[in-house]
């Protein structure tokens, strides 16, 4: 069974730390543009609040992975998703527009007028990449739902290497000099195309066919019960760093620090990003005798490996090296990055037990024991962040502190509402 596991898990793996990897060439590419840390700063304000609009999108991979069962429930779940990608993606660019979007990034963030304006021409350019990287994840669902995972990494890590390629071959180009913002936007764009053009393939290739012909149509009503609370998670999750980057924003040295914010988020994504994966395992192996059990063990072993892998990259001299060497940012920004890295070790604890309890309860249809965690997660950022306030805490340190406390408050919720809708089903077929 473990075996099994590992065949369906590698290639989601392999794409996850891929796209951190792939992220941290990116990362690269923006420190060593004119304006570095306003480039660095300005993307990832954007691309945080980009992740809000997105977040409904990022769960249609378990929608294919819960509900799909024949191709007619395949094609009425194909226009839901395709509808709702176009109306966030309309959304985001409203984000770059003069009005409520110069009010949201510029007025509401307290940033100056250069920052803002390349915040906002990220917004604009990048808003049809929610449609399109909302469809990527919901045919990567659908391929991990006939355990075609190999194809879902072939895309990834397809559009990897298209964005590490293009960082080389744009980054002393005559337009990114003059207008830096242009290059992460490029890359990103130029990645995600190459990604879902592989993944629209496998599925036309190998997840349509292996459907069921027959079967019923799933109505509007059944998919938006299923994915309401998904997507109410995704929206929260997505908030969260809009919201610490809200708070650093306004404290001293914000540049600096939204820079060391737009670093460490992806480079401390990389030991536990595909850890996040384990919510699949359960979907596609429901029908496999007394699979949970295993799954269970086998999650344990994942939260070791990742653990292991935080410890060396981040406590060793190892961090230094990929900071200032790899990355390329500056000693001052490598300081400051340390002690994020540090806090970002304890994820792995958190991200095992709530990516266990989703694949449960994505089989056993309980999404809505699920939304609570969403809140509680932007709550407990909420509190810590306005605690560390009191703290002489530099602004990113602060920031990472109080995410790790929003993902241990959501992680704990997602736990106690699986397990409390488990137990109510268990003592009524008991009664019954």
């Amino acid at each position: 069974m473990y075996s099994q596991f590992i065949k369906f898990l590698a290639p989601l793996v392999l794409a996850a730390v891929a796209l951190e990897i792939g992220g941290q060439f990116l990362n690269g590419g923006m420190a060593r543009v004119p304006r570095a840390a306003e480039t660095l700063a300005a993307f990832g304000l954007a691309w945080g609040l980009t992740n809000i609009l997105a977040g409904p999108l990022y769960q249609t991979r378990q929608l294919a992975l819960g509900l799909i069962e024949d191709r007619k429930q395949l094609r009425s779940s194909t226009r839901f998703v395709l509808a709702l990608g176009v109306i966030l993606s309309a959304l985001t660019a409203v984000l770059g527009l003069p009005g409520p979007g110069r009010w949201i990034v510029q007025d509401l963030h307290s940033i100056d007028d250069a920052l803002a304006d390349s915040a906002q021409l990220a917004l604009l350019l990048i808003a049809p990449l929610t449609l399109i990287n909302g469809l990527g994840r919901y045919y990567s669902g659908t391929l991990a739902r006939v355990r075609r995972t190999s194809i879902v990494s072939i895309g990834v890590t397809s559009g990897i290497v298209v964005r590490v390629l293009s960082v080389f071959a744009f980054v002393d180009a005559p337009f990114v000099e003059q207008q830096p913002i242009l290059l992460p936007i490029l890359v990103t764009t130029l990645g995600s195309v190459v990604e879902y053009v592989i993944l629209v393939t496998g599925h036309i290739k190998y997840a349509r066919p292996a459907l069921n012909p027959g079967g019923g149509s799933l109505s509007t009503r059944e998919m938006t019960q299923f994915l309401w609370p998904l997507a109410v998670i995704m929206t929260f999750q997505g908030a969260s760093r809009p919201l610490i980057n809200f708070v650093v924003s306004r404290g001293d040295n914000a540049t600096e620090a939204l820079a060391v914010l737009t670093v460490v988020y992806t480079l401390g994504h990389i030991h536990y990003g595909w850890v996040n994966e384990l919510r699949s395992l359960y979907p596609a192996f429901r029908d496999e005798e007394d699979s949970l059990r295993y799954i269970r063990r086998f999650a344990v072993g994942c939260c070791a490996v990742s653990f292991s892998i935080a410890i060396l990259l981040f406590w060793t001299p190892i961090r230094t090296f990929v900071l200032t060497d790899l990355i390329g940012v500056s000693d001052r920004l490598a300081e400051l990055c340390a002690a994020p890295l540090i806090i970002f070790s304890f994820f792995p604890f958190a991200v095992t037990a709530r990516g266990y309890y989703h694949g449960v309860g994505i089989v056993r249809r309980m999404t809505g024991a699920m939304a609570p965690s969403a809140p509680s997660r932007l709550t407990a950022i909420t509190i810590a962040l306005g605690v560390f306030s009191f703290t002489d805490l530099p602004g990113a340190t602060a920031g990472i502190g109080a995410l790790l406390c929003g993902f241990t408050a959501e992680a704990s919720v997602v736990v106690w509402g699986v397990r409390r809708r488990t137990r109510r089903l268990q003592d009524h077929a008991t009664d019954d």
